[in-house]
């Protein structure tokens, strides 16, 4: 890991306005951007153009490497399908105005009748299919997160997804709070299923069994946690990657300080993991 592919996800500062938000990731140092996308529209919402968003970017040196908001419907009515995936269409046009090619994304899942009636994983590739030729113009990709979802519950299974779909701006997203949540195991990262990752979040875990554990409140500090993390980026890199490393927190303790403040604390716990 280098310390040109760090990230951060804007939800680690999830109280804090977008302003605010950037100027404390320009001060502690990261240079790339994953945004909730959230934050974003409700900028715009106020009579702010994506242009807008791009040039504040630009003049604090920040660049955005992508986002998330929603996920893919794979199962709802006919109705709620669509208007699902129009919504993931908006955001995609909206990370490639704002110069971002990764869009994280989970899933729903099937009820009983639908898990009968065929293979819920063939059907969830081919929405996948079909959402990621609709946003291919855009350049952006969507990034299957494993655990966001009632049914996905496994690297395996994601990257099934992502082969089945046969779309090659449909991958994964690997996280460790997830990795720690599910049966998902080191060996299982591996020169199959690492050309599916095409990015990263970083983060540790407090001392649970994963069976116990909650994948977002109970996320520590890189280096805070019981998480062997070299060895899992070691071995995701051993396998080729070399894309972004964000990291995600979900802490009411970082929420509450000033972004500034909590930037400076989770760049400095993170840069600890690069080489260079």
């Amino acid at each position: 890991m280098k310390i040109e592919q760090l990230a951060i996800n804007s939800v680690s500062n999830l109280p804090h306005g977008l302003e605010a938000n950037l100027d404390a990731y320009a001060a502690a140092g990261f240079k790339n951007v994953e945004f909730y996308l959230k934050h974003v529209w409700d900028y715009i919402k106020k009579g702010h153009s994506p242009k807008d968003v791009r040039a504040m970017l630009d003049a604090r040196g920040l660049k955005c490497i992508g986002g998330f908001e929603t996920i893919v419907k794979c199962f709802a009515p006919d109705d709620v399908r669509r208007k699902n995936h129009a919504t993931v269409r908006q955001n995609a046009e909206l990370l490639k105005e704002l110069g971002g090619s990764i869009l994280v994304v989970g899933t729903d899942g099937p009820n009983p009748a639908q898990r009968k009636a065929g293979d819920p994983i063939k059907a969830m590739a081919q929405a996948f299919n079909d959402v990621a030729r609709s946003i291919e113009r855009t350049g952006v990709t969507l990034c299957i997160e494993f655990n966001w979802s009632p049914y996905v519950k496994s690297l395996r299974t994601a990257c099934e997804i992502a082969r089945l779909s046969r779309r090659k701006n449909v991958g994964v997203l690997f996280d460790p709070a997830h990795y720690h949540c599910t049966p998902t195991k080191m060996e299982h990262i591996d020169g199959a299923s690492v050309p599916f990752i095409r990015y990263v979040h970083v983060n540790d875990m407090r001392n649970k069994p994963g069976e116990l554990s909650d994948c977002n409140a109970d996320r520590a500090l890189p280096g805070k946690g019981c998480l062997p993390l070299r060895e899992l980026f070691g071995r995701i890199e051993q396998h080729g990657y070399r894309g972004y490393f964000s990291i995600e927190m979900f802490d009411q303790e970082l929420w509450n300080m000033p972004p500034m403040k909590s930037a400076r604390i989770m760049y400095d716990s993170v840069v600890q993991l690069c080489s260079s």
